[in-house]
């Protein structure tokens, strides 16, 4: 069961913590390799088959003699030499810790940036996840706010666009360690990619409405992060004049939620939101009290008031706070549990002032180019789930009114006519079956509602307030492995939540490298995945510019109003329009708002 957990993570929330072990665990993965500082040896001993997509770079250098070293305006830092996907030698400087450690006094605080570092910080080795359920030998800890910097060995001068990731995980999981987030893809690319750890569940994300949790602190985490990068990245080899914030996700929301922060202002320069949006069926809460009442119930805290609750919680230990299961309300549904908040104003710096869709709808943001996508399939996988377990098909089918507002992020009240016409819609009105249809059926109701139908409300907000061209995709491309397959055949059966981080990012507390070979599908979606984000990066356009020609004569437009025009990133790369929208017009309809 606990190496269920961590893997699972990635399946989450607006990422899902899936804690479960029902019988169709998604390929579970942490026997393997997943011990801290694994060495990822993983795929580095691949021949150079095929072309390479930095063909400057395709030959391995000798392995050099000495740790790299990197001295910045706050200090120096040894890292390591790790090897990319066609044999690049770069150099990876993992576990900078860029704020004071968020425990003692400073639980439940905003981060203390660390400006400078006394001595050589060792960033050889792989830093801690946030406090998670995790697999007892895998590395956690509450010190655990730390960046990730990776950076080719270039003898360019001139400095190299930034991508900046932030992880998923539904603010409640998963990591950027490099297990869960590695570099060895984007690293053949003349690009430096900075990965970070943020806050999590209660210790990121506990807001009491009062001045003693005004919230948001995860985000502050990404606020600090992104504040040291520009001082520090010129000197990686980055340009901080090109910072292109992505994320997947709980990553996703984050980043449009940087274009509406006060606190993220000028930090960054393009943004890539990757399977889930802030702006969905109803505004962001102002605070979330009643999450803090549930942890102090679940602790067997006092919540009379929210001094006791976190004068309580901070005797409490990070692996106490970091189990999030206690949280769930019908089998492993809400997806969603801790939210960003609009913070009320004690004084304090706030992440964010305004609510999310009046910001874009006043164009009270600092956009910038825009990449928006969801995945054909999204959160289908969580209709097994439930039409696997007697329990919870029979409950589902019994307590309708009940249970569609927590399996589908309705807003709770006066929720029934909307569960009714979705139920009508999407099941036909019918019961459900452990069978095919109603899998089918159900699974498109999840992923619609959890995540489609909010990238949709976003993307068309978007394309239609920002001051920079929105580029929207659908990835529908299904290959070898996928965060959900088969249970009997163990083979992916759609393009799932997450299914796009494969082909970017090295997973290797879950999949298998993937090789570089030209007539392996999987591995051209490696190259083709990379360009659109490195030609994205460098020029705040995806659209290909005579270097990347993985990809071929694609011309990717822009979304406007009246062109809902979407790439789809399939077998084949094809320009289609109207994502989903037969569907989307019943959410449209329950839940109406003025574009």
């Amino acid at each position: 069961m606990w190496s269920t957990l961590v893997c699972v993570c990635l399946a989450l929330a607006a990422v899902q913590g899936h804690g479960h072990n029902h019988d169709h665990d998604h390929d579970h993965c942490h026997d393997r390799d997943h011990s801290a500082g694994h060495g990822h040896s993983h795929g580095h001993s691949h021949g150079h088959s095929g072309t390479s997509p930095a063909a400057s770079s395709t030959t391995t250098a000798p392995a050099p003699a000495a740790d790299p070293m990197v001295t910045s305006p706050s200090g120096s830092f040894r890292g390591s030499w790790m090897t990319s996907r066609r044999g690049r030698r770069f150099q990876a400087y993992r576990g900078i810790k860029y704020a004071e450690p968020p425990v003692g006094e400073l639980r439940f605080q905003p981060p203390k940036p660390i400006l400078q570092y006394p001595g050589v910080v060792d960033a050889s080795q792989e830093g801690p996840a946030c406090p998670l359920i995790a697999p007892k030998e895998y590395f956690v800890s509450e010190d655990c706010l730390t960046i990730n910097v990776y950076t080719p060995t270039t003898t360019s001068k001139k400095p190299l666009p930034v991508i900046f990731f932030i992880h998923a995980g539904g603010f409640y999981s998963m990591t950027g360690r490099s297990d869960v987030a590695g570099p060895h893809y984007f690293l053949d690319r003349d690009m430096v990619l900075v990965t970070i750890n943020y806050r999590l569940s209660s210790l990121g994300f506990l807001s009491t409405g009062d001045k003693l949790a005004p919230g948001n602190n995860g985000m502050k985490d990404q606020v600090m992060a992104l504040r040291w990068v520009q001082r520090n990245i010129a000197a990686f080899g980055g340009d901080p004049n090109l910072v292109t914030i992505s994320g997947c996700s709980a990553g996703s929301i984050s980043v449009m939620l940087h274009m509406i922060s006060p606190m993220s202002k000028g930090l960054f320069h393009r943004g890539i939101s990757m399977s889930a949006s802030p702006v969905s069926k109803a505004p962001s809460p102002t605070q979330q009290y009643h999450l803090a009442v549930k942890q102090a119930q679940l602790l067997n805290c006092p919540s009379d008031n929210s001094s006791v609750i976190i004068s309580c919680l901070k005797t409490k230990t990070w692996q106490e706070l970091g189990d999030w299961r206690g949280f769930y309300e019908f089998g492993f549904d809400p997806t969603g549990i801790w939210w960003p908040v609009v913070e009320p104003d004690f004084g304090q710096e706030r992440f964010l002032t305004l609510e999310p869709l009046d910001a874009i709808q006043q164009k009270k943001m600092h956009d910038v180019p825009y990449i928006i996508s969801q995945t054909e399939d999204e959160f289908f996988w969580q209709a097994f789930t439930v039409l696997k377990n007697e329990t919870l098909l029979k409950t589902m089918n019994e307590e309708w009114h009940r249970v569609a507002p927590i399996s589908f992020g309705l807003p709770r009240e006066n929720s029934s006519v909307q569960s009714d016409r979705l139920r009508q819609f999407y099941l036909g009105g019918k019961p459900l079956r452990n069978d095919q249809e109603s899998g089918k059926n159900l699974g498109m109701l999840y992923g619609d509602a959890v995540i489609g139908f909010g990238v949709h409300r976003l993307a068309n907000l978007m394309c239609r307030h920002s001051s920079h061209p929105v580029w929207y995709y659908e990835f529908s491309y299904i290959g070898q492995h996928s965060h959900y397959e088969d249970p009997q055949t163990k083979k992916p059966t759609g393009a799932a939540h997450h299914d796009d981080l494969i082909y970017i990012f090295s997973l290797s507390y879950r999949f298998p490298s993937i090789a570089p070979n030209d007539t392996d599908p999987d591995s051209r979606m490696v190259d083709q995945m990379t360009a659109l984000f490195y030609n994205f990066a460098r020029h705040g356009d995806p659209n290909p510019r005579g270097d990347t020609p993985e990809l071929g004569a694609v011309s990717w437009p822009a979304m406007t109003a009246a062109a809902r025009k979407f790439l789809r990133v399939g077998r084949d790369l094809a320009v289609h329009e109207n994502m989903k929208e037969d569907r989307m017009r019943v959410w449209e309809e329950l839940y109406p708002i003025q574009y």
